[in-house]
């Protein structure tokens, strides 16, 4: 059964999900900053999805990156999969600015996490959610149970 990681849980506030995976907003305000996590259990890598799960993945991802572009403005949009840290498979969205505490690096290390207000944590949350809102996403404050077509790509 599929179980978000606890450092991913602490770090972000669930936005909703679409079909494969669910949308998270890292607590980080420095950049904005999302992160798609595929809702299938023991999964580090995406190569370890079917080519499915991999193809609906991409579509998701395109669709969140365009999203936030239309909404943040970015100078570049950075999409990656490191799981360095969190070994659950994971693509983070940061949008990055020329102006940005970081810019042109990596934006790990560069500056300590500033936590949103909770005025500002409440606007970039209701932004996102309507901005995605549609037929594939829906709007949750709570991870979904799977629905009875999942079915783990890895055994353990």
């Amino acid at each position: 059964m599929f179980t978000l990681d606890p450092i991913l849980e602490s770090d972000t506030v669930l936005i909703g999900h679409f079909s494969l995976s669910l949308v998270l907003l890292s607590k980080d305000s420095n950049y904005p900053w999302c992160i798609l996590v595929p809702q299938k259990p023991n999964i580090r890598e995406i190569f370890q999805l079917d080519p499915e799960d991999r193809s609906k993945l991409l579509e998701e991802s395109c669709t969140l990156s365009e999203t936030m572009v239309a909404l943040f403005q970015p100078d570049k949009m950075n999409v990656a999969a490191l799981g360095n840290m969190v070994p659950q498979l994971h693509l983070h969205h940061i949008a990055r600015f020329k102006d940005d505490a970081a810019w042109p690096s990596p934006i790990w290390g560069a500056k300590a996490a500033t936590p949103y207000t909770e005025e500002a944590l409440a606007e970039i949350v209701s932004k996102l959610r309507s901005a995605l809102s549609g037929d594939d996403f829906v709007i949750s404050d709570e991870v979904p149970e799977p629905s009875s077509t999942f079915s783990p790509t890895i055994e353990t």
